[in-house]
């Protein structure tokens, strides 16, 4: 047990560091993708995407890892655990829970988008004329 409250002692720590407690808005999403190479998790389980998933949308370096299946995804994370990984969802409910899992597995640079991922595709889209 106590090398479980040294671990979470670590992440809370690391999430005091950043800016909001490492939940972005779409600007530093964009900011983190397109400038320091992060990859994005689409986690929303498959009954709460409408229309098209990240991945399908087209945004570099998305993923669709649907949180009920998540665990069949690990291998496409990067083996560099400094690498920014943001994850999304509808509410955040599903992403803040990945959240928590990747950093238990040793990822330092993990961030929640503070809103829907819709609205991040939107973004996308406009930005793409798609």
């Amino acid at each position: 047990m106590k090398d479980i409250k040294e671990q979470l002692s670590i992440i809370i720590d690391n999430n005091k560091q950043k800016e909001n407690l490492a939940h972005v808005d779409i600007h530093k999403t964009r900011e983190l993708l397109m400038d320091a190479g992060a990859i994005l998790l689409d986690v929303r389980p498959p009954a709460k995407v409408e229309g098209e998933n990240a991945q399908e949308a087209g945004i570099e370096n998305a993923y669709y890892t649907p949180y009920p299946e998540f665990a069949n995804y690990l291998d496409i994370l990067p083996n560099d655990k400094t690498i920014p990984i943001v994850i999304a969802c509808v509410k955040g409910w599903f992403a803040n829970r990945v959240k928590g899992y990747l950093e238990m597995i040793g990822y330092s640079n993990v961030y929640v988008l503070d809103t829907n991922i819709a609205d991040l595709m939107e973004v996308h889209y406009a930005h793409t004329k798609k």
